[in-house]
């Protein structure tokens, strides 16, 4: 194994041992302040098609944010994991369309729409475990997102790139390969990071 992928694993488990320790009270309340925070970003603000993720066990809350964005009348796709740990997207129709898969994952019950759905996305907000003053996003390792960030850069569309994270998971450096890209800003429950610039893949 690479000293780059040893670091990445050292990070990852530093982190989740971190979320697995927070309060309860922290988890239960992330959600809405992410959910504030990230609808004031203007990449946000004139999005018609947001493509998101719905956390599960100790990842920043999505759901209010999912929810809050679909009243807006914003069209959100949520990734369905494929068995070559790909992911097809479908549309969100909120908490009753919601279907529980495989690893524990909540996905949307309706219509499949490709792999290639993302690349409509005005936006897309990336799960992750870090990111760095760079912008370079440190996922869970199974390169599902890798794909994403790949296909949204062969089909020419640059759509701002977001993570979602907990204070703390802001770092000065996260170890990065070639293929790793960065993103165009982070949010947390108590603030925004934005990063020089990136984000388009």
């Amino acid at each position: 194994m690479s000293g780059v992928a040893e670091g990445k694993r050292a990070v990852r488990r530093a982190v989740l041992d971190a979320r697995a320790a927070l309060a309860a009270d922290d988890v239960r309340e992330a959600p809405h302040a992410l959910a504030r925070h990230a609808l004031e970003l203007p990449e946000l603000a004139d999005a018609r098609t947001v493509a998101a993720y719905v956390s599960v066990g100790r990842e920043p809350g999505t759901r209010p944010l999912l929810d809050a964005l679909r009243v807006r009348g914003v069209r959100v796709l949520l990734p369905v994991l494929l068995p070559d740990d790909d992911l097809d997207w479908a549309a969100y129709e909120g908490a009753d369309g919601l279907a529980r898969a495989g690893r524990g994952l909540l996905e949307p019950a309706g219509p499949r729409l490709g792999r290639e759905a993302v690349t409509e996305a005005d936006a897309v907000l990336l799960p992750g475990l870090a990111v760095d003053a760079a912008g370079m996003r440190l996922g869970r390792g199974g390169g599902s997102y890798d794909r994403v960030l790949a296909r949204l850069a062969a089909a020419g569309a640059r759509p701002p790139l977001v993570v979602l994270l907990y204070d703390g998971e802001v770092r000065d450096r996260v170890p990065a390969e070639p293929h790793d890209r960065p993103v165009l800003a982070a949010v947390t429950p108590t603030a925004v990071h934005r990063f020089g610039g990136a984000g388009g893949t």
